[in-house]
């Protein structure tokens, strides 16, 4: 139940993320449409690889899967950067320069995600316990608690509508 939790958790942060940055976006772009494809595919893997990494029948599985798991993460997280970097593009009009702003700030920070995501999946912070749990499951809460930290301490920086409202 708490792997569903988590997943759920992960999803719906990502695709909030997604519909803000979409709703700015040209979607009719190549290179929007080309990154949409492996996000999607992304989002598909993390409850499989979650499920993996919490049932597999032995440890070099889980291991394995947990790895993948991470790199999923990073995969996602990087695109979602690419994705407010192109709408921070002051030269692109997509938004107002204070928005721009935000949107930079929002890709630094999930940048930032993305490398510490990546560095996760390091064999070390799966060998490693915390409590009885791989350090590796504690640092993936990172973004959720980044993500849902802002939008409850700062929530003007993690959505955007046209009108400014």
């Amino acid at each position: 139940m708490a792997a569903f939790g988590f997943t759920f958790l992960i999803l719906i942060s990502a695709w909030l993320i997604y519909t803000t940055d979409m709703s700015v976006l040209p979607v009719e772009t190549k290179a929007i449409t080309f990154l949409n494809v492996p996000l999607l595919l992304m989002v598909a893997l993390v409850p499989y690889l979650l499920n993996i990494t919490e049932l597999a029948p032995t440890d070099s599985i889980k291991d394995f899967a947990s790895t993948l798991f991470g790199l999923d993460l990073t995969g996602m997280l990087a695109i979602l950067a690419l994705f407010a970097h192109v709408i921070s593009l002051e030269e692109n009009r997509l938004v107002d320069a204070e928005h721009a702003r935000l949107f930079r700030s929002g890709r630094n920070r999930i940048a930032i995600l993305a490398l510490i995501m990546a560095v996760s999946v390091a064999p070390v912070f799966w060998q490693v316990l915390l409590f009885g749990f791989p350090l590796r499951l504690y640092i993936w809460y990172i973004p959720l608690i980044s993500y849902w930290g802002g939008r409850l301490f700062r929530p003007e920086s993690r959505s955007f509508t046209l009108n400014g409202d």
